[in-house]
């Protein structure tokens, strides 16, 4: 039997994040400059339901069976199994490679779900569908993020921009939407791990004590969302930039920036980028910055200068 392999783009929220949680929505869009990939090979000559998991980047390299009962990559297996309605799987080795950070916002561990399902599930003969395949992620998000938003699986199953708002645990708004004209956005790392159940859950406990106000953060960012959609299905991209840098300054509002954050901010915007805010829970992780083909190389030489420690340029367009 050939080996069989998936891959899942990484992925950026341009607006929205930590509001979406509260079902305001969200924007986020693929990242197909870093990839995670899972490959699934048989083994005929171990004895059926053995499975090993090599995954070189974490060092991992153990039986399914020594794994702990709450481990991602477990779960994301079993799960596909139980889905499938097999006891026993014949036996595998599953590998598992990817570019995309760790901890950064950049969705890596949806897209190591993501890939893991497609490919095993593929493997077992019974590729699932891309609602199915987004559905065993957000499972798998749970155990990263404590209560995620969905919207990582979601929009690195379907690899499209999507914009997204879920009304609570049974309904959910998905919508892929259309990209007019390209635009470009500059992706530095901080390079500082981004707690995201820690940072989700110290906003829960914020909003708890002041809901008041939590709530008109989320319905401002909630407005500028639905203000940055239409400019993207429009060809309006120029107003992206001062929607970026007033969602930005409510997230920091909020007490989810940090000082390495602000200083790529400020050198992204100094530096020419129209506009430049964090992407994902904060704290650390990614922050993004709107630019042109003039002001990329600037741009990205500035953010170098701040600190940045990995620098992507990407071109958001309709696949």
């Amino acid at each position: 039997m050939p080996a069989i392999s998936a891959s899942a783009p990484g992925k950026v929220i341009l607006f929205g994040e930590h509001a979406v949680v509260y079902g305001r929505p969200a924007l986020a869009v693929p990242i197909f400059e870093v990839q995670a990939k899972a490959i699934v090979m048989a083994d005929p000559r171990a004895t059926p339901g053995t499975v090993r998991i090599q995954a070189p980047g974490i060092d991992l390299d153990a039986p399914l069976a020594e794994l702990p009962d709450q481990d991602p990559i477990a779960v994301a297996i079993k799960n596909v199994l139980a889905t499938l309605n097999i006891s026993r799987a014949p036996a595998f080795t599953l590998r598992i490679t990817s570019t995309i950070p760790i901890a950064a916002g950049l969705g890596s561990g949806a897209a190591v779900s993501v890939a893991v399902i497609r490919a095993l599930s593929t493997f077992l003969g019974s590729p699932l569908v891309a609602e199915q395949v987004s559905a065993l992620a957000y499972e798998v998000e749970k155990i990263h993020h404590g209560t995620p938003s969905g919207i990582d699986n979601t929009v690195i199953t379907y690899g499209k921009p999507v914009y997204f708002k879920r009304h609570n645990s049974d309904r959910v708004t998905l919508e892929v939407f259309g990209i007019r004209r390209p635009f470009r956005l500059v992706i530095a790392d901080s390079g500082i791990p981004s707690p995201t159940a820690e940072v989700v859950a110290e906003v829960r406990q914020r909003w708890q004590v002041a809901k008041p106000a939590y709530e008109r953060l989320f319905d401002e960012i909630g407005a500028i969302v639905e203000a940055a959609r239409q400019a993207i299905e429009k060809g309006y991209v120029e107003r992206l930039g001062a929607l970026m840098n007033e969602n930005q300054r409510l997230l920091d509002e909020m007490g989810v920036s940090s000082p390495q954050l602000e200083r790529l901010i400020c050198a992204a915007r100094q530096a020419g980028a129209s506009g430049a805010k964090l992407s994902g829970a904060g704290r650390g992780g990614n922050m993004i910055a709107l630019v042109s083909d003039e002001t990329a190389e600037v741009v990205m030489q500035a953010l170098q200068q701040a600190g940045a420690r990995r620098i992507i340029l990407t071109t958001v367009s309709q696949r």
